[in-house]
């Protein structure tokens, strides 16, 4: 499926190259110069660049523009996400292969950029330029690619209006965002058939067009062609390169897409199935258009054999469909990478285990895609000015795709600077003369995805700058451990049988939001444990490698740390049982193993940190019984300890919410329970038996409910973002509670003003 999108093109490209000027150029030279630009923009950033050369810039097998961020971050101090401490380069995935900067010498470029924020600053808003324009491309793609395929019924039906061709293709298009809603798995089958079936068939007519009209097209292969295209229309064939480039663009889709398959496998698919047909395809069209030139405006469709004409129609549509899906679903992508490195505001992340691996499916995203793809639909109703929109934003990605690619060839894979400015000299020269080419197009419909891509990337941004001028100032205000010891085991408060977990964004200290809870309301539980949930850039973090706990304090005061540490491509838990029984075994095997004198630990009051379940004997000392919520909902009841603080009124609140709620009839049940076990320290069971109990008692979940303005004295253009545009984006994204997966009847919501 990652190649449905560049398998989409030949619809268009020659009706986009031939629109303006070049029309009047109406001679075999002519035509064979434009598929010998096609056939050597197509071999050169298709074949050479991408599948060549790109597969092996990944990201431990990833790919896409935050996998080259990632990577040029783990290798250079050019990272902004908070929380980042040194036990998460000490993740085995943190380091790629073969490429450790350690007991390397850094260039002083690497060093230049380094020691300048204003730099990382501008290389940030670089990627979040490229994560924008690929976000326009996923309005563009369906609409161009639908539309293109259902423009062939008017070479059969003469008298089929092109107002009723835009309202076929808006209702595919609406058509393609509601399957989205209801997941594509259950139709994910066939679409691989569909691409190899399509390929074959323009292979086939392509095959058909150079036998029948003109053998000789094969000369054009020949870069001399491109001399004489140029010798001969000057100025007008340097603006038609905004259609050529057309031919390439779902080449960021194959890079993007990598994670679904083997660098080795896409270049065997490509090189030996994909490339052939489509170099015969449009070399086919060429033969075609050199002998019926009339018809360029239907160049593929009315190449197609009679007898082929419907099947290849209907060939067209279902592959612009699966061209159209495989690039919302890369979108669906990048939005939750966005989000997962803070430079996205909160949305809604679905994954279901019944859907295909890693798919994802965001609604925000989904219909706001739609909404936009009908808009420019609409307002275009032709192929060319979509095509001019298209093509600019296409060639923009892939130019930011060569700024990272060349960062990476000095600052990771440590070749000499030189190798690096020779890449970029090389692409950047060519992708720039596409760049000035599709610039002449701009007021033909290439402002909108100008326009479009300026929007998103201003909304990541001003989410980026609030989240982390929040993060500084938690960080700057944060409760002193002196305070803390100050108060002594029980804080200085009634401590109530139960488990509290915190939500901060501190991956050390203790929130200014606990100790204005506790002086506000001198009440809490009697084991508290601080969350800190956290991105750090790798695609994935194992099971294994993903909790990281620790102590706050002395032993008496119960206070623990849980660095809850994800992939930027990883999916979060969705059960908040499992996550809560997660967090207790977690915290008990670090009990254990503290005792024990094991596992990665420093000795400092607020640090003593470990990987937990890195031993081997994780989730061995407990026995886990599990019941089923349909059976046992009603009736299910904490044990009666004396440690039980709720009453029955809440007990039976509790369990009426539960048969209310359709979501609570489902729930997995699971009790935790300590084996005999000899400990030779008995206060270690001790503090485990008080740990299960304080599960059994129940946990509540406390984060901050933030309140952000800027400060009296800034000046006009930061109380603009962040009283304005960014407490637009606060007031209208989802609650910090739904990204995180927090039962609502488990919530505690902790007022919280910030003045930044």
């Amino acid at each position: 499926m990652v190649f449905s999108d560049l398998s989409i093109p030949p619809l268009y490209v020659y009706k986009c190259t031939f629109s303006g000027r070049l029309r009047h150029y109406q001679n075999e030279d002519t035509v064979f110069g434009a598929f010998s630009l096609v056939f050597w923009t197509l071999t050169l950033f298709s074949l050479f660049k991408y599948v060549g050369f790109m597969l092996c810039a990944n990201d431990n097998g990833e790919g896409g523009i935050f996998a080259l961020y990632s990577v040029i971050c783990r290798h250079a101090k050019f990272c902004l996400l908070p929380n980042q401490q040194a036990a998460d380069e000490e993740i085995s995935t943190y380091h790629s292969v073969g490429y450790s900067n350690r007991n390397v010498v850094s260039s002083r470029f690497k060093k230049f950029v380094e020691g300048h924020k204003k730099m990382k600053t501008a290389l940030l808003v670089l990627v979040l330029f490229g994560a924008a324009v690929f976000i326009t491309i996923a309005i563009f793609t369906p609409a161009i690619s639908i539309l293109s395929s259902v423009e062939g019924l008017q070479v059969r039906a003469k008298n089929l209006h092109h107002g009723m061709l835009v309202i076929i293709a808006l209702f595919l298009l609406i058509g393609l965002f509601v399957l989205q809603h209801y997941g594509m798995h259950r139709v994910a089958f066939i679409f691989a058939p569909i691409v190899i079936l399509w390929l074959l068939s323009i292979a086939f007519v392509g095959i058909y067009n150079i036998v029948k009209w003109n053998p000789r097209v094969y000369q054009a292969l020949s870069p001399y062609y491109i001399y004489k295209f140029f010798g001969e229309t000057g100025k007008d064939g340097w603006i038609s390169l905004g259609g050529i480039l057309l031919c390439i663009t779902g080449t960021e889709v194959i890079f993007a897409g990598l994670g679904h398959f083997t660098a080795s496998s896409i270049r065997v698919a490509f090189s030996f199935v994909v490339y052939p047909c489509l170099v015969l395809q449009y070399m086919g069209q060429a033969a075609f258009l050199s002998q019926n030139f009339s018809s360029v405006s239907t160049s593929f469709h009315s190449s197609i054999p009679d007898s082929l004409f419907w099947p290849v129609t209907v060939m067209a549509t279902l592959a612009a469909i699966v061209a159209s899906q495989a690039v919302v679903s890369a979108t669906f992508s990048i939005a939750k990478q966005c989000h997962a490195l803070g430079c996205f505001p909160r949305i809604k992340i679905v994954h279901k285990s019944k859907w295909l691996h890693r798919q994802t499916y965001v609604p925000e995203i989904n219909w706001a895609l739609m909404i936009l793809c009908l808009a420019v639909t609409v307002g275009s109703q032709d192929t060319i000015h979509l095509g001019n929109a298209y093509g600019i934003a296409c060639i923009t990605g892939i130019f930011v795709t060569t700024c990272l690619t060349s960062m990476i060839i000095d600052f990771v894979w440590h070749k000499n600077l030189l190798v690096a400015l020779l890449y970029f000299s090389f692409f950047g020269i060519i992708e720039i003369i596409f760049v000035s080419s599709s610039c002449m197009r701009i007021p033909k419909g290439g402002w909108v995805p100008l326009v479009l891509s300026a929007v998103f990337m201003s909304v990541m941004y001003v989410w980026h700058y609030g989240s982390r001028k929040k993060y500084l100032y938690d960080l700057h205000n944060k409760a002193s451990m002196k305070w803390i010891l100050t108060l002594g085991s029980d804080l200085g408060i009634v401590r109530i049988p139960g488990i509290g977990l915190v939500y901060t964004e501190l991956a050390s200290g203790v929130p200014a939001m606990f100790s204005q809870f506790i002086t506000d309301l001198p009440t809490f539980y009697q084991v508290v444990v601080f969350i800190c949930v956290k991105t750090v850039p790798i695609p994935y973090v194992s099971q294994k490698e993903r909790y990281l706990i620790g102590r706050i304090g002395p032993k008496p005061y119960k206070m623990y740390r849980c660095i809850v540490r994800y992939g930027y491509k990883d999916v979060h838990e969705n059960d908040d049982y499992d996550f809560e029984n997660a967090i207790v075994m977690s915290v008990a095997e670090f009990i254990q193993l503290e005792a024990e004198g094991g596992g990665t630990l420093d000795g400092s009051v607020d640090g003593r940190l470990a990987v937990v379940r890195s031993s081997e004997n994780f989730g061995k000392r407990f026995m886990m019984s599990e019941s089923d919520g349909n059976k046992e909902s009603s009736s299910w009841s904490y044990p009666a300890s004396g440690s039980s603080s709720r009453s029955a009124a809440l007990q039976k609140l509790k369990s009426m919410y539960e048969l209310e709620s359709p979501e609570f009839c489902n729930r997995r049940r699971i009790q935790l329970k300590l084996l005999d076990t000899t400990y030779k320290d008995s206060r270690v069971k001790e503090e485990l038996l008080e740990l299960l109990e304080a599960k059994d008692a129940g946990v509540a979940y406390v984060i901050g409910h933030s309140h952000i303005k800027a400060k009296w004295n800034a000046t006009f253009w930061k109380r603009l973002l962040i009283n304005v545009f960014l407490s637009f984006l606060r007031k209208n994204c989802r609650s910090p509670s739904v990204g995180l997966n927090i039962p609502h009847i488990s919530l505690i919501e902790v007022g919280m003003n910030y003045y930044l």
